[in-house]
């Protein structure tokens, strides 16, 4: 799995995906955060003997006690960022599922009026690197909803309670100690850098060693700025990112056979499902996000941003005999009758099957949350 952007992978973003289907400074209250109990300091011996230990070995690292006084004021142990790390479910979910997600229509649309709204821009950036502006927008989509989810958790407690804790100590020592030179270089405050729980910034995500070797300041301010509501250093790092993995230009990522695809290596993730053909730049952009899932979200999600249609060919039923529009049906049926889906789009998530189980439980069926034929039937 590649690490050079990110800690790892979470499906379509740590926070994009994640925000959307679930269906440090002086934090002060929650309400004024937005953040749960759990990833606001905490008292823990242990962490404050560790961060003493690491101070004492900093300057040897090239930061200075002004920084550390600086980043560390506020700072503490987040136990919610530990829990979150040693509790990521391993899943597997089907190109379908991922691309009705990935190209939602409500992403689609708010892709289409990020890049009307950022266009100058966007061609600015297309120009100097070589990449699409589709494509950086549509990696800005599945990042962090375009901007809407870029996270709130201060990175240097989020990154130094993951050194702490051990489980990957080296890699998120590394990340702190990046993040301290991005402060000591005046890019950013401690009290402004946030991020996702495992310290993934900006716009487009970047963890810090990311954001050292590819972040650029594009507006010329000063300042490589991915955290401010202007995201024009975070599209340009993210294109400067691709350009310097070795991004073609004028190349398309692929397309799916039979959609005006162009010649490249045949590719058919779901069996049965459509099958693509990928260029060299498909690969580029899993260096993003090493998963083949998320480069054909990218690159179906540009195409529909700039104005191409959907997925023409169908994939079969899933393992229930279920097709998309099955459980889109189920989906709104269950929530016209009281038992809230969290929305219809044909992905059925925990909150869908949370949902199922209820109203199982209602008619005095067994309570397996798992959908079915006979169900959608039943709810019809």
């Amino acid at each position: 799995m590649n690490t050079t952007r990110r800690a790892f992978s979470l499906g379509l973003g740590a926070i994009g995906l994640a925000a959307c289907t679930t269906g440090g400074g002086t934090l002060g209250p929650a309400a004024d955060t937005g953040l749960p109990a759990d990833l606001r300091p905490q008292p823990n011996a242990g962490y404050d003997a560790w961060v003493s230990a690491f101070k004492a070995r900093a300057p040897g690292k090239g930061i200075s006690q002004n920084t550390l006084n600086a980043a560390f004021r506020g700072a503490g142990y987040l136990p919610g960022v530990v829990k979150r790390d040693r509790n990521q479910t391993e899943f597997t979910r089907t190109l379908e599922d991922y691309l009705a997600i990935a190209a939602s229509d409500e992403r689609v649309a708010k892709g289409r009026a990020a890049f009307s709204r950022h266009r100058n821009t966007l061609a600015a950036v297309e120009q100097r690197y070589g990449v699409p502006a589709e494509i950086v927008t549509a990696i800005w989509g599945l990042e962090s909803f375009y901007g809407e989810r870029r996270g709130n958790v201060p990175v240097v407690s989020s990154t130094s309670t993951l050194a702490y804790d051990g489980r990957r100590g080296v890699f998120f020592e590394k990340q702190l100690v990046a993040a301290l030179k991005i402060i000591q270089n005046g890019d950013t405050s401690a009290a402004n850098m946030t991020g996702s729980w495992a310290g993934a910034m900006g716009h487009t995500q970047f963890i810090p060693t990311s954001y050292q070797a590819f972040a650029v300041d594009f507006t010329g301010d000063g300042r490589r700025d991915i955290w401010s509501g202007d995201p024009s250093d975070s599209l340009a790092s993210t294109a400067a990112y691709l350009a310097r993995s070795g991004w073609t230009t004028g190349k398309r990522w692929g397309g799916e056979v039979g959609n005006g695809a162009p010649a490249g290596r045949a590719l058919q993730p779901q069996p049965g499902g459509p099958t693509f053909n990928v260029t060299s730049n498909f690969n580029v952009i899993k260096r993003y996000n090493n998963s083949d899932s998320y480069a054909i979200g990218v690159g179906h999600l540009a195409d529909r941003i700039g104005g191409g249609g959907p997925i023409r060919a169908s994939f079969p039923p899933d393992k229930y005999g279920l097709r998309k529009d099955d459980r889109k049906k189920l989906q709104t049926r269950l929530t016209a009758l009281g038992f809230d889906t969290g929305g219809a789009d044909g992905v059925l998530g925990p909150k869908s099957k949370t949902a199922i189980s209820a109203y199982q439980s209602s008619v005095g069926l067994p309570a397996t949350g798992e959908p079915s034929v006979a169900l959608l039937a039943r709810v019809s």
